[in-house]
C-alpha cells in the first residue's frame, strides 16, 4: 500500500466473484469489515453479522467479509466453496471478498490501511479470524474489536455513523434478539 491512502474509499477489494469494487462508493456511510473463516470456533458470529446487516444495511451500513485462511487454515475453501458454506450454513447474505492475506508480505491493501489505523496495545498484526474493523463513514476514523468480541459491542458506534437522514432501527439485535423479535 502506498503511504499517501488517508481513507478507505481510496482502496479497492476484489470480490469472490473476482469482481474489483471500488470502496469509493462507499463513502458516506459507515463500513464494517471482518476477516472470517467458515471452520474457526467463532463462525457462528456469522450470524449475529448477519443480523447487523439486516437491521443496519438499509439505513447505510456496508459489511464485507474478508475470508482468510491463515489462522490453522481455517478457511480451506476456494472462493465459491466458502460463499456457499456462509450461505448454508450461517444464512450470509452480506457481500464476501475473495480469499485474502491479512498479515505478512502478502497482506491485502485494504487490512495494511486498517491495520495502520486500528493499531491496539499489542501492535498492529492481525491475531485470529474474526477481528472486526468500523469506518467511519468520512473512511478515515477506524475502531477494531477482537475475535472474541461480540460484533454487537459496534452497534452504538454503528448506529451513531449511520446518515442521518436513515430511520432508525428498532433495538433487537442490541437487545440480543432476532430481526423478527425472537431470542
Amino acid at each position: 500500500m502506498s503511504g499517501d491512502v488517508s481513507s478507505i474509499h481510496d482502496l479497492s477489494y476484489t470480490s469472490n466473484l473476482g469482481e474489483e469494487i471500488s470502496l469509493a462508493q462507499f463513502e458516506g456511510r459507515p463500513l464494517l469489515i471482518v476477516n472470517t473463516a467458515t471452520k474457526c470456533g467463532l463462525a457462528p458470529q456469522f450470524k449475529t453479522l448477519e443480523q447487523i446487516h439486516q437491521e443496519f444495511g438499509p439505513q447505510g451500513l456496508v459489511l464485507i467479509g474478508f475470508p482468510c485462511g491463515q489462522f490453522a487454515n481455517q478457511e480451506p475453501g476456494n472462493d465459491d466453496q466458502i460463499a456457499r458454506s456462509c450461505e448454508l450454513n450461517f444464512g450470509v447474505t452480506f457481500p464476501l471478498a475473495a480469499k485474502i492475506d491479512v498479515n505478512g508480505a502478502h497482506t491485502d491493501p485494504v487490512f495494511q490501511f486498517l491495520k495502520s489505523k486500528g493499531e491496539t496495545r499489542f501492535g498492529n498484526r492481525i491475531k485470529w479470524n474474526f477481528t472486526k474493523f468500523l469506518v467511519s463513514p468520512d473512511g478515515t476514523e477506524v475502531l477494531r474489536l477482537a475475535p472474541t468480541s461480540s460484533p454487537k459491542q459496534l452497534i452504538p458506534m454503528i448506529r451513531k455513523w449511520l446518515p442521518s437522514s436513515a430511520p432508525q432501527a428498532e433495538p433487537s439485535v442490541a437487545a440480543g434478539t432476532s430481526p423478527t423479535g425472537q431470542a
